[in-house]
């Protein structure tokens, strides 16, 4: 009998989507090219939607690969990996992706709150993974760094109001000195 052993990898993670109630993509990131086409991304998205938005459960085996998902409201969050994955380690990513944005979209985790804040969403997922390796687990962390790297928007590229936030809060430290 043979025992085939695969070697450890950092690269844990191939996938992170979120869909919403149709089955269409809001953010998708492949970390492989195990669909290297987006129309192979697209019908792996169907088929992982058809296959898990009417059951209760958190994890699948679909196509040999490992996929955790959890719904809220009106989306779905899939993390993905290798067949041999470590469900634990893919379900700790979901849970962060998961709770950090429930912290960043004041627990109203919807797609029209979700697409409002776009670009905190991609900070995060920035944060957590990074080339399919897993970097952080803590959603704590997550949203921290996400709102520290959201201080650090150059001014030509802030909006009108985000200026004069900034300007009120320089003013009323400059007065309570």
């Amino acid at each position: 009998m043979f025992l085939f052993l695969q070697e450890p990898s950092l690269y844990t993670v191939k996938a992170i989507l979120i869909l919403d109630n149709d089955g269409d993509r809001l953010f998708a990131k492949y970390y492989d090219d195990t669909y290297p086409s987006v129309k192979e991304q697209k019908a792996f998205e169907k088929n992982i939607f058809n296959k898990t938005h009417r059951t209760d459960s958190e994890i699948a085996l679909l196509e040999g690969l490992t996929v955790v998902y959890k719904s809220s409201i009106d989306l779905y969050f899939y993390v993905i990996g290798s067949s041999y994955e470590n469900e634990l380690m893919l379900m700790a990513v979901l849970n962060c992706l998961f709770d950090s944005l429930s912290q960043m979209l004041r627990k109203n985790v919807e797609k029209r709150a979700l697409l409002e804040n776009m670009e905190g969403l991609f900070l995060a997922v920035d944060e957590i993974v990074d080339g399919g390796v897993i970097l952080e687990s803590d959603p704590q962390q997550v949203v921290h760094r996400v709102a520290l790297r959201g201080e650090d928007v150059p001014l030509t590229e802030q909006t009108v109001s985000q200026v004069l936030q900034s300007a009120k809060e320089q003013i009323k430290w400059s007065l309570l000195r």
